[in-house]
């Protein structure tokens, strides 16, 4: 009777393909939502304030220009050698006339050499008093809202933009309306070139005011007699950035508050279900989560990576367990087939030890001989058994063709058969029957098959094997004309170490191990080997039939 064995597999999932992950969806737009808001924030306040500010230095240039026009006609007198220069007494009450209707405004007036001709926020009373009229206390919003407005400036200060002028910190040294310029190059550079414009100036002093300051030379004939700084408070720029600031910071605090929302939404669809992967694998580890033969993983019913990593810890789990069972199987049966030659072998020498006759001691050692044959034999099938998974682990699969192999068989077996032996035919095309498998084991399925065939055939029987392809699979069929497979050991034929042997053969001849060998190799090569009978139209056995089906290539 035909022999083998079968090592249980883990049925393997192959993963879904997708052009975009569900997780790297989720993972990008927890990341990229709040960042974008932030940026396109502050590149609207970066816009908003450099429009702001540069609308500002327009309207202040204009009145720069035009109380330098006036200046430079009423407030001049002609030297000796007609040099036009400003008089101070003449310039005091019109620039003070002049900025009158601008709040938190402050004009200067410089000579050529740098020396102060006038302020419109410095008045004389009678007797010579002279009085300072400073400008409006800074708005105090507290310091929770400067603290923002410093952050805000501080993060603008790193965007690439182009500023309405010369931004310029003022410490806490100074008032920060006493700041001038390089009065005397900026009038180099005017005379230079008289159509380029002064550059506008904008600072923050200590006390938080956002000051404007631009200058304009006054001028009498082409001639430069001094130049005007007009300072204004820009308030309303300050006004309108907070009113702004205080929008985007109600948006970042949404975006914020949806940061946290999906992150625990992520925590919860990613972060918890690893965890608990990764406690249901401890549990694996220490063996206190199987459960008969099921494999009790949770989130096996998601259809996102969670649960594809938890289908392939469940089948890693599933084939280690099969091993280790396979293994602890493997152990018993060897140990009580390696069992029974030595005890032949120990009750033989204790026979021997007792008797003198010699023809009894002949035979005694005739039976140690073979029992050392059948531990040698059954040794070395136990070796190539334990060897087949990790030979097929490390050898690469290759396209290989069936038809040459069972034409070499062929061939072999008309060489090698002896008068009255069964014969071997071959049905199979010359060609085209491919599968990917390892040849070397591939042609050891088919002797096993063929030399299965042969031992329970009679003699000048006919052994016949037929290769095709059948719904994209190549089939070989091994036929033999023996006296078939008990329908109760279809599937224990391929049991490890099952041997039931024909009547009339010597005891020992075979492991046990060739069909299971055979079946081992053949389902690591993804085919399906199987045993049926065959039978006439009456229903009558006619010997055995063993199908193998392997993937075409």
């Amino acid at each position: 009777m035909p022999d083998g064995s079968l090592m249980p597999r883990a049925a393997s999932r192959t993963p879904r393909a997708r052009w975009v992950s569900p997780l790297l969806r989720r993972i990008l737009l927890v990341n990229a939502l709040p960042l974008a808001l932030l940026v396109a924030a502050l590149l609207y306040l970066d816009q908003y304030q450099s429009g702001l500010l540069q609308a500002e230095v327009l309207t202040l240039r204009e009145q720069a220009r035009i109380y330098a026009g006036a200046l430079g006609e009423a407030a001049v007198k002609l030297g000796d050698t007609d040099n036009p220069k400003l008089v101070a007494d003449l310039a005091r009450p019109l620039l003070r006339r002049l900025t009158e209707p601008t709040p938190n405004a402050q004009a200067r007036l410089y000579a050529p050499d740098g020396a102060l001709l006038a302020d419109s926020r410095v008045r004389e009373g009678a007797g010579g008093a002279v009085s300072t009229e400073p400008l409006a206390p800074a708005v105090d919003r507290g310091w929770l809202l400067a603290l923002i407005g410093a952050v805000y400036d501080r993060l603008l200060a790193l965007l690439p933009h182009e500023g309405a002028g010369t931004v310029i910190a003022i410490g806490t040294s100074t008032a920060g309306l006493d700041w001038q310029p390089d009065l005397r190059a900026e009038l180099r550079r005017d005379d230079a070139n008289q159509a380029r414009e002064m550059p506008p100036y904008i600072r923050r002093t200590a006390d938080n005011r956002l000051l404007v300051t631009v200058a304009a030379p006054v001028q009498h004939d082409r001639h430069t007699v001094g130049i005007v700084l007009l300072t204004r408070e820009a308030r309303e720029v300050d006004a309108s950035l907070f009113t702004v600031r205080m929008s985007i910071l109600a948006l970042f605090s949404l975006a914020l508050g949806l940061t946290v929302i999906m992150s625990w939404y992520l925590s919860l669809t990613i972060a918890r279900p690893i965890l608990r992967l990764a406690r249901a694998a401890e549990r694996m580890r220490e063996g206190r989560a199987r459960e008969g033969d099921a494999v009790p993983l949770p989130l096996l019913a998601r259809r996102d990576e969670i649960g594809e990593l938890a289908h392939a810890l469940a089948d890693s789990a599933a084939a280690l367990w099969a091993r280790m069972d396979a293994i602890e199987r493997f152990a018993a049966d060897v140990a009580h087939e390696i069992k029974n030659p030595l005890s032949s072998i120990r009750s033989a020498i204790e026979t021997l030890r007792r008797i003198e006759d010699a023809g009894q001691q002949r035979r005694l050692l005739g039976i140690i001989a073979e029992d050392v044959m059948r531990l040698d034999r059954l040794i070395t099938d136990i070796s190539d058994a334990s060897r087949v998974d990790a030979e097929l682990s490390r050898e690469a699969s290759e396209e290989v063709d069936v038809a040459p192999i069972l034409a070499t068989l062929a061939e072999i077996d008309s060489a090698t058969r002896a008068p009255g032996d069964p014969h071997l035919d071959i049905e199979a095309p010359a060609e085209g029957l491919v599968v990917r498998a390892v040849a070397d084991r591939l042609v050891q399925v088919l002797r096993n098959l063929i030399g299965n065939a042969r031992s329970f055939s009679p003699p000048g029987g006919r052994i016949l094997v037929r290769a095709a392809e059948i719904g994209g699979n190549i089939e070989v069929v091994v036929e033999d004309a023996g006296p078939g497979i008990p329908e109760a050991r279809l599937e224990h034929v391929f049991e490890r170490f099952y041997s039931e042997r024909p009547q009339g053969e010597h005891f020992g001849q075979h492991s046990g191990l060739g069909l299971s060998i055979s079946r081992q190799i053949v389902e690591a090569l993804k085919g399906r080997l199987s045993a049926e009978n065959r039978r006439d139209p009456a229903g009558d056995v006619l010997g055995a039939r063993f199908i193998l089906r392997l993937p075409k290539a």
